[in-house]
């Protein structure tokens, strides 16, 4: 009863913010969505990393953020395969009620593998570089920092965001995939900045 709840108000609340749609935000939202648009961002990311980093201390992180990409991925589908919560656009409440549909699509809803992978990008890389810089003594490399970390979790919580309104995901369905992004990332991120101090 306590989960049905709580999936009710989920639902409710996923259909309020799907309903803030417009013939001008739609096309963002597909496009924020999108996972191959985002190819040149991630080659500016490893760039950066390899720039600020070296070889050496940079492909750590490049292999630690890889590594989280694949865990956020693999966990995700392990918990939408064991959970088996039908997407928004398959209910028939949710489309009943007016759903915005921009994307179909098959399989699970809990949790959103985009938003653990996004957020376990930021975090992991994020981490990786500011404690990679924390002895640098060059101000810009603050700045970079600052900016960076503005940057990419503006941009992860917007690719989240946008599974709702494409109709793929409930909003419980991101906030779970932001958290578990978050923690894995964090937490590789932080494994490979005491890696490259250590060796």
């Amino acid at each position: 009863m306590f989960w049905q709840n709580v999936h009710h108000l989920d639902q409710q609340i996923t259909l309020t913010i799907n309903s803030w749609n417009s013939a001008f935000s739609d096309p963002i939202w597909a496009f924020l969505s999108m996972k191959l648009v985002w190819v040149p961002l991630y080659a500016a990311i490893l760039a950066l990393i390899i720039w600020k980093l070296g070889w050496k201390k940079g492909g750590m992180l490049i292999l630690g953020t890889i590594l989280t990409i694949v865990f956020c991925d693999q966990f995700a589908n392990l918990i939408k395969h064991t959970v088996a919560r039908i997407r928004p656009l398959h209910d028939e409440f949710m489309v009943g009620n007016g759903l915005n549909i921009l994307e179909l699509g098959g399989g699970y809803s809990f949790f959103s593998a985009h938003a653990a992978n996004s957020f376990g990008l930021a975090g992991c890389t994020w981490l990786g570089l500011k404690k990679g810089l924390a002895d640098s003594s060059n101000p810009a490399d603050v700045k970079i920092i600052k900016w960076y970390g503005w940057f990419m979790f503006t941009w992860a919580a917007l690719v989240g965001i946008s599974r709702i309104f494409v109709g793929k995901h409930y909003l419980g369905d991101v906030i779970v995939g932001t958290i578990a992004g978050l923690i894995i990332g964090l937490t590789l991120g932080l494994a490979v900045s005491i890696a490259n101090k250590k060796y």
